[in-house]
């Protein structure tokens, strides 16, 4: 009975080891991935920031599927700028929900961002992260990630 047990062990310890390796690999892509410059890559969506704004409040499933990990132009006003860390952060606001756009700039594109201001009415091209809905302030949060300005 022994010897019985010793195969299916062994077959099963294989498992596990092929389980953690292919794990292994799969964190390693994912933590080492590289994107392309944002600033090469065409946008699918170019769109005002308020009208964008209140696409998500209409409907968040459907703008959630439209937009989610595609290049988007966004046009509006800087409603508030964010120097955090090793990023800077903008955001587009709707006065009327409070709800907002917020991009994080690459750090490759951090310097064009020193010279804008609040009320500047500028173009930003990023990646859609999606949204978040806050029932506490009654607000959306849409994320951008690898955010420039767009020339």
């Amino acid at each position: 009975m022994t010897k019985r047990r010793k195969p299916w062990l062994r077959t099963l310890l294989a498992i596990i080891l092929i389980m953690v390796v292919a794990g292994a690999i799969v964190y390693w892509y994912v933590a080492t991935e590289k994107f392309s410059d944002t600033k090469d890559r065409k946008a699918v969506f170019t769109v005002s920031a308020l009208d964008f704004i209140r696409e998500f409040q209409q409907d968040e499933k459907k703008a959630n599927d439209k937009y989610v990990n595609k290049i988007v132009t966004v046009n509006g006003r800087v409603s508030e700028i964010e120097a955090v860390d090793t990023t800077v952060n903008i955001k587009f606001v709707d006065p009327n929900s409070s709800s907002y756009a917020i991009f994080r700039f690459q750090e490759q594109h951090i310097a064009e961002t020193k010279n804008l201001q609040v009320g500047d009415s500028v173009s930003i091209k990023g990646s859609c992260s999606g949204s978040i809905y806050s029932e506490i302030l009654d607000a959306y949060s849409i994320d951008f990630k690898r955010c420039t300005l767009n020339n």
